[in-house]
């Protein structure tokens, strides 16, 4: 499995910046690697919630399926998958000060035959880190701004 995993600081409260980012559906205004993350369950987000998403690597547009599984004041897991990768992306929010502290996880898991050539793909999954934890960081301090 690789993991790609890191922190930001924002200005924005806890509480609102895990608003946003547990509606999921909002990813691709901090992800430009995400640029489709579409809701497909009605409601306010949930355990068991199902979301389709297109993630763009290596230069190739993916369709994945990414189902909530846990889920609680400050934290969301998702496991989405398709055909060649098992991903679980993981956020969890704490107070900091009037601000907060977003820790971003994601962890890949390739299927198949392809699975013997994981170890070099690591280098690949690491450079959507930096991009993905920038958005994070601009975009709720935007939304502290607003």
């Amino acid at each position: 499995m690789i993991t790609v995993a890191g922190s930001v600081e924002t200005t924005l409260s806890a509480e609102k910046a895990f608003a946003f980012l547990s509606q999921f559906e909002n990813t691709p205004k901090w992800d430009p690697n995400t640029p489709v993350m579409d809701k497909v369950t009605p409601g306010p987000v949930a355990v068991g919630h199902k979301y389709n998403a297109e993630a763009e690597f290596r230069g190739k547009r993916q369709s994945l399926v990414y189902e909530v599984i846990e889920l609680t004041d400050n934290h969301i897991k998702l496991r989405g998958e398709n055909k060649t990768v098992i991903s679980f992306d993981s956020i969890d929010v704490t107070p900091n000060g009037a601000g907060s502290v977003v820790k971003y996880t994601a962890e890949f898991s390739i299927k198949g035959p392809a699975k013997i050539i994981q170890p070099l793909l690591k280098p690949a999954f690491m450079s959507l880190r930096d991009p993905a934890l920038n958005g994070i960081r601009d975009t709720l301090n935007s939304l502290a701004a607003a």
